[in-house]
């Protein structure tokens, strides 16, 4: 697999912030034809946000670290752009939200998996709790976990 030049951040700007919504609607909501904005929920501002930036200062991954207890955080809106897929984007951003969950007293991180990106997150060292929901009647999700050390 080839490794992608990629640098990981917190968007800051509100122009970073569009970038970085643009790619969470890309990815998880637009190929399922859900509204522009159901990328976004109440928890934004009490959330960490990374992205993927390129070579060419474009988003190509994002994700989220969300807060759910003083040590539990929950990893949320995983999304890398088609083209930059089998790349070690993925990878990458989730050793960085794991960096940041540590730093701020998280011991383990929950997410809820699309079936197909289960194996994904099992070669990130999560393992399957649990069969969770169907999202829009089509995408079967898998809780997930890791315990941080």
């Amino acid at each position: 697999m080839k490794e992608k030049v990629v640098k990981i951040s917190e968007p800051q700007t509100p122009k970073e912030f569009e970038a970085y919504y643009l790619v969470r609607y890309e990815t998880l909501r637009k190929p399922w034809n859900q509204p522009i904005g159901s990328e976004k929920d109440e928890l934004e501002d009490q959330s960490i946000h990374l992205m993927a930036v390129d070579e060419n200062n474009n988003v190509c991954g994002v994700c989220r670290l969300q807060f759910n207890s003083s040590f539990i955080g929950q990893l949320r809106f995983m999304g890398v752009l088609e083209s930059a897929h089998g790349l070690g984007i993925g990878k990458k951003l989730v050793a960085y939200i794991e960096k940041k969950a540590k730093e701020n007293g998280i011991q383990i991180i929950i997410l809820h998996s699309r079936e197909t990106a289960v194996p994904f997150y099992n070669k990130c060292g999560y393992s399957v709790i649990e069969k969770s929901y169907l999202m829009w009647g089509e995408i079967q999700h898998f809780l997930m976990s890791k315990t941080l050390l």
